[in-house]
């Protein structure tokens, strides 16, 4: 890219080592992180990263305030923030955005990409799926638990053919191995259907993924939401495949020693991210008139548990 100036929004786990890794290359990146504290610490301390990859680097410009970003004029944004802040800040990106800026999501989720599409135009949008797995230590201290090469980035735009590539360069010089890709919606699939599945399970069972996979009655849960994941992605356009399936379940029986991120989000009795995850799987079949009652079964018992917290 010619045009350096970069940000990133939201420095939890997968913020922080999407931020490290600029930060080595393009010392000027500019952090947003809405916590007080940690955005304070990122000035004093850096950032650190360990494991898979590596970075020990200083953090020069950053704010609270997506309104700083103004006078910074990023050429592209990474979003790094939970999906349930994600209409918020799109909100609070309209007084920053200027044409061509390119918004990139990083989330977990299906979807956050055409809710930047509609917000800002299909030419702003980007989406990246991550192939790097994320443990957040401590303010700025981060651990890459895996880095299963490349990235992947695609645009909603035909007309980003251009600067798709140069942005993937950008990151691949940075350390994050990262692939331009024409259909990015099917990278997002392959990867989204195992989280969008697993999940829910291990949310509302508070098992590890491995622990839900070889346990029979929540195996059966499993087997039977992952075939209604690919019935609806075969229907939005997306055959993944005959192996797909056992391809899927023998590299969760591999890594799946820990439990999903939602299970945290029910433990610190915080928001979920079953709206981009499961309950998207939902809608797109409802769209498509395809029944998915296991699918509808495990979302609403999460949106059951996150209403009895939230709605107090």
């Amino acid at each position: 890219m010619k045009d350096h100036r970069m940000a990133v929004v939201g420095i939890g786990a997968t913020g922080t080592i999407l931020a490290g890794a600029l930060l080595s290359r393009y010392p000027e990146t500019f952090l947003v992180e809405q916590k007080r504290e940690i955005a304070e610490s990122l000035g004093q301390k850096g950032i650190r990263v360990s494991g898979a990859l590596t970075y020990r680097v200083a953090v020069k410009n950053y704010s609270i305030d997506l309104k700083d970003l103004d006078d910074f004029k990023p050429a592209c944004i990474f979003l790094c923030c939970k999906t349930f802040h994600l209409e918020n800040v799109l909100e609070g990106l309209r007084d920053v955005f200027k044409p061509q800026m390119k918004i990139i999501s990083t989330q977990n989720g299906l979807g956050p990409e055409d809710l930047i599409a509609r917000k800002f135009g299909e030419e702003s949008a980007f989406r990246m799926s991550l192939n790097y797995g994320a443990a957040l230590k401590g303010p700025g201290e981060a651990e890459a638990t895996f880095f299963n090469r490349p990235n992947h980035l695609g645009s909603l735009s035909a007309e980003n053919q251009d600067v798709g590539p140069q942005l993937a360069a950008s990151l691949t010089d940075s350390g994050l191995d990262t692939e331009f890709v024409a259909d990015i919606k099917l990278f997002v699939w392959k990867k989204m259907i195992m989280k969008c599945t697993m999940a829910s399970i291990c949310a509302v069972t508070n098992k590890t993924i491995k622990e839900a996979l070889q346990y029979p009655p929540t195996r059966e849960i499993a087997d039977a939401c992952f075939n209604e994941a690919l019935t609806v992605a075969r229907a939005m356009g997306y055959d993944l495949g005959g192996d797909y399936l056992k391809q899927a379940l023998g590299y969760l029986e591999k890594v799946g020693v820990h439990k999903d991120s939602m299970c945290d989000d029910i433990k610190n009795q915080t928001p979920t991210e079953i709206d981009f995850l499961g309950a998207k799987v939902v809608e797109y079949a409802q769209s498509k008139g395809i029944a998915t009652p296991f699918y509808s079964t495990m979302t609403n018992l999460v949106k059951a548990i996150e209403h009895r917290y939230l709605d107090r």
